[in-house]
């Protein structure tokens, strides 16, 4: 890991991903978690202040990066609720088969690598009756958007931690073993090519 990944992108993710926009997206979605939440990419713990915590027993907050991990457990402050750190990636879960009852992604699937397989091991720790609740942005619908986004993409990818703007979300939750069952859509202010978003709930297809 070189210094830039270790001391800067941290911080340049985590201003990113606190703009207004984004955080009126995670107050939408966050508190429909219940029970025992796995977190896929808990970062810096941006999620943490909307969990409803009379709803949620048990967070597991899965990322690779302890340095954004050391961010998060400083903001931690959810009465009664066990907050408990993974250091692993998306592609390989440690966790039981049908151990969790919500799956939570905001802002992650973009910079997953495997994203097939991420969402295959999520529905595999889920149980039957679980939800997974998405908030992702990906490829805008408007052709003259989507070139923007596929001309910025690798050069983006370079400097944002691997995050890609034109993932079709929707296909990709479909394709990991899901059915979706709610799903809004929508620009949020910012640049185009950065703000398409789709959110919603999914169960095990």
């Amino acid at each position: 890991m070189g210094l830039y990944e270790k001391y800067v992108l941290p911080k340049v993710v985590h201003y990113a991903c606190t703009r207004k926009p984004n955080m009126k997206q995670r107050e939408k979605v966050v508190p429909l978690a219940e029970g025992r939440v796995l977190e896929i990419g808990i970062g810096s713990g941006i999620n943490l202040p909307f969990y409803d915590a009379s709803k949620v027993s048990h967070i597991w907050g899965l990322d690779p990066s302890e340095e954004m991990w050391s961010i998060a457990k400083k903001k931690s402050a959810l009465q009664g609720v066990e907050l408990e750190y993974i250091k692993a990636g998306a592609e390989d879960i440690p966790l039981d088969s049908q151990s969790v009852d919500t799956v939570l992604i905001t802002y992650t699937l973009c910079t997953i690598q495997d994203v097939l397989i991420s969402l295959s091991e999520m529905r595999r720790v889920l149980k039957n009756n679980g939800k997974l609740v998405f908030c992702e942005h990906g490829m805008a619908p408007d052709r003259g958007v989507r070139r923007w986004q596929n001309v910025m993409n690798p050069v983006w990818k370079q400097f944002s931690g691997g995050c890609n703007l034109n993932r079709l979300i929707p296909d990709l939750i479909k394709e990991g073993g899901f059915q979706i069952k709610k799903m809004e859509t929508m620009y949020i202010p910012g640049l185009k090519p950065l703000s398409f978003n789709y959110w919603g709930v999914a169960i095990r297809g």
